[in-house]
């Protein structure tokens, strides 16, 4: 049998279906982000000055002057790696700190740190309902692969509930009985659309038909809520939510995942979940930085603020200029392509021609139709750079021949209707 040619043939198969990643050589500059110096292929030696706008540090947190020195101490006092599994050696003080200040921030008994948010997804969803009986999982359709694949995982019954209808969940529940173990896993925030959840309508609906809840917060930590601990606490019903889950790789700018429960849950996940038990845990340095972060934006709403305006800003700039973004109330900036082929050659535009890296999103990540950029504001973005955004879309759009809408004057600001803001004069104020 010729193994590499099966191997070749899989790998062909994707690139016939316009499936094939490539990924670019970037250097990000902490002083500098959202620039970042491109390497080419055949050109390692020549670097190009680029201007990330999809970037899962949505705040920048990953570069900030609290976060970077509390890595650099913990190096120096505690070295560079964990040192084994959490069972073996790898319970330092360091990660003990963040899972008690994750259980605060999420008003919680406690919490538990993965090496991943899709690990902690994995592990949190799997063991949790496998530990319940009989349980059905009430899985929103749009949820993320790392929460699909915790509930396989399981090996429980799933049934799944139109994306954020919350009729047709109560429908499921009713069908389920007043007696069988239910768990409802959701997104408060999902990232490929950047819609939100109807979090108080599916806590009201777990309590009136005996559910638990499980809601992954991946992509509203650290940027929503007085507190920035996400959708749940800026709704007000955090404490309604049985199980959040969070990431510390997107809002806090570092890497890991986690879970906040009761004490029970937290202790039952620990204690059998094979993900947790036999993966080495996150080094003392990936530790410290992460819990300098989430005391940071604990007290810290600056960088929350204005992100959201740059959010905005960006949305009205590229409306204004006839480019179809799609509407959300979230920081997600989702712009339609529709066609996986031509997203990926604007994507290659935007970078080769004008310096702006932005990833296509092609088909798993979201249907087969609905390709797009997704682009994703940061505070250290600037006008100029939105300014730039969307003079290069436009150009992209013209070379390509996608379709423009009719520019619309938009207001700047919900809290100041009278603002208005046209590309144009974005450009002028700028330059």
């Amino acid at each position: 049998m010729d193994y590499e040619a099966i191997f070749q043939q899989s790998i062909e198969r994707l690139k016939s279906e316009r499936r094939y990643r490539v990924f670019a050589d970037l250097e990000r500059d902490a002083s500098r982000f959202p620039v970042a110096l491109w390497r080419p292929d055949g050109q390692a030696d020549q670097p190009r000055e680029v201007v990330i706008w999809c970037s899962n540090d949505y705040l920048g947190m990953g570069g900030h002057p609290a976060v970077v020195s509390a890595v650099v101490r913990a190096a120096e006092r505690h070295g560079a790696g964990a040192g084994g599994t959490r069972n073996i050696s790898g319970t330092h003080h360091p990660i003990v700190e963040l899972e008690q200040e994750l259980a605060d921030l999420h008003g919680k008994e406690a919490s538990l740190a993965f090496t991943s948010g899709w690990i902690s997804n994995l592990a949190g969803i799997s063991t949790i309902a496998s530990l319940l009986p009989n349980c059905l999982i009430l899985s929103d359709e749009l949820n993320h692969n790392s929460m699909i694949e915790g509930v396989r995982r399981s090996g429980c019954e799933k049934q799944l509930w139109r994306h954020n209808d919350l009729a047709h969940l109560e429908e499921l529940l009713i069908a389920a009985g007043p007696d069988r173990a239910k768990l409802i896993v959701f997104e408060s925030l999902y990232s490929m659309d950047g819609d939100i959840a109807p979090v108080a309508g599916i806590a009201d609906l777990a309590k009136k038909y005996g559910a638990m809840t499980y809601v992954d917060e991946v992509h509203a930590v650290g940027m929503y809520g007085p507190r920035g601990a996400g959708i749940c606490e800026r709704d007000g019903v955090m404490h309604r939510i049985d199980v959040i889950e969070g990431t510390l790789a997107k809002g806090y700018g570092t890497l890991g995942g986690y879970i906040a429960a009761s004490a029970s849950i937290i202790d039952a996940v620990r204690s059998y979940a094979p993900s947790f038990i036999f993966t080495t845990a996150l080094p003392p340095t990936v530790a410290a930085g992460a819990c300098a972060a989430v005391r940071h934006l604990k007290t810290s709403g600056q960088e929350r603020a204005r992100h959201q305006r740059m959010a905005l800003l960006t949305k009205h700039a590229l409306r204004a200029a006839g480019l179809p973004v799609m509407e959300n109330s979230s920081h997600i900036v989702p712009v339609m392509v529709g066609d996986a082929e031509t997203c990926k050659k604007a994507s290659d535009l935007l970078l080769e021609r004008h310096g702006i890296y932005i990833q296509p999103i092609n088909y798993p990540t979201v249907a087969i139709g609905t390709e797009r950029l997704r682009i994703t504001p940061t505070p250290r973005h600037e006008e100029a750079h939105v300014a730039d955004l969307v003079e290069a879309l436009v150009d992209v759009w013209k070379t390509l021949g996608l379709p423009l809408t009719e520019a619309e004057i938009i207001p700047l600001r919900r809290a100041e209707p009278e603002a208005v803001c046209t590309y144009p004069e974005m450009k002028r104020a700028a330059e």
